[in-house]
């Protein structure tokens, strides 16, 4: 481009006209122009790009103005439709699982919930393995839907709420040391048999203890002796008939021979003592034993 010069004058004044002169040059000229066009075109075409690429994550990723994909934002917090990954741990008040649905939790290794104080520390945690459920705190309860509890475990008891306990293992219910309970009762149609194997069997109550077979026999077997012992108190046998089977007969022999047997003697106050067997009964009513 090129600008020219004039130059005005008043009459009557005679000047001479300068000769056309090129002041400056503006503009872009050759290879410049080219490389400019060139980039403009490149960032054009850079622009359309990234525009198509917002417009396929959008597209993919299923953006709304409610969530991303199978994420919803609810007034109730983020709902998750379908199976969800975790690459780090998930901070959550609350999980549910939809109405329709039971809730998962999946992991090729080990599953933990923890539960943490306002200081961070673990106050509470669940680990679930491939082989072993193990829960850490300071104690452990299953309630039922109206929220009575049914099994408490702490450092000091277990506590079961449940109006009957049912250990169906063939074994039956092996305990190492004392068990407390109002009632041991047996299956309908089935056996219930209190066995030490190696120890003694003891029973105590401060108000009475109460054997009961409504429809069968009541066996007590000992490989040693067996005592029933009242400290104060009568020892009642009431049935229609009462057997000693197998108690030794002596045989006819002099007087005076007792042939180490004994007679069992019965005081009027219901007293029990023994007596050296002879040919007749050696039992006195009035015997220095029951004065």
């Amino acid at each position: 481009m090129v600008r020219e010069q004039y130059t005005t004058t008043t009459p009557g004044t005679s000047l001479e006209r300068p000769k056309n002169e090129y002041i400056y040059k503006i503009g872009i000229y050759g290879w410049r122009k080219r490389c400019l066009y060139l980039f403009v075109l490149l960032l054009l075409i850079i622009l359309v790009v990234n525009f198509s690429l917002t417009i396929w994550i959008l597209k993919v990723m299923w953006f709304s103005p409610t969530g991303m994909g199978h994420l919803r934002v609810t007034k109730e917090g983020l709902r998750l439709e379908g199976e969800s990954e975790f690459l780090f741990p998930l901070y959550a008040k609350e999980i549910h699982s939809r109405v329709d649905s039971s809730l998962l939790l999946q992991s090729t290794h080990n599953v933990t919930v923890n539960a943490r104080n306002s200081n961070g520390e673990v106050t509470g945690r669940l680990n679930v393995g491939p082989k072993m459920v193990e829960f850490h705190s300071q104690q452990f309860q299953i309630n039922s839907k109206d929220g009575k509890p049914l099994f408490t475990v702490d450092e000091n008891e277990v506590v079961i709420g449940t109006d009957k306990l049912r250990v169906t293992g063939p074994e039956g219910a092996l305990f190492e040391h004392s068990v407390e309970t109002p009632l041991v009762k047996a299956e309908a149609f089935k056996q219930l048999r209190l066995e030490s194997p190696t120890r003694s069997l003891s029973m105590d109550a401060p108000r009475g203890i109460n054997i009961k077979a409504q429809a069968g026999n009541i066996e007590a077997l000992s490989q040693m002796d067996i005592k029933l012992h009242s400290s104060d108190g009568v020892l009642l046998l009431d049935a229609e008939t009462v057997r000693l089977p197998k108690l030794p007969e002596g045989a006819r022999g002099g007087t005076g021979i007792s042939q180490g047997l004994y007679e069992i003697c019965v005081c009027p106050d219901g007293k029990l003592y023994l007596s050296v067997a002879g040919v007749g009964s050696t039992c006195q009513e009035y015997s220095r034993v029951c004065q």
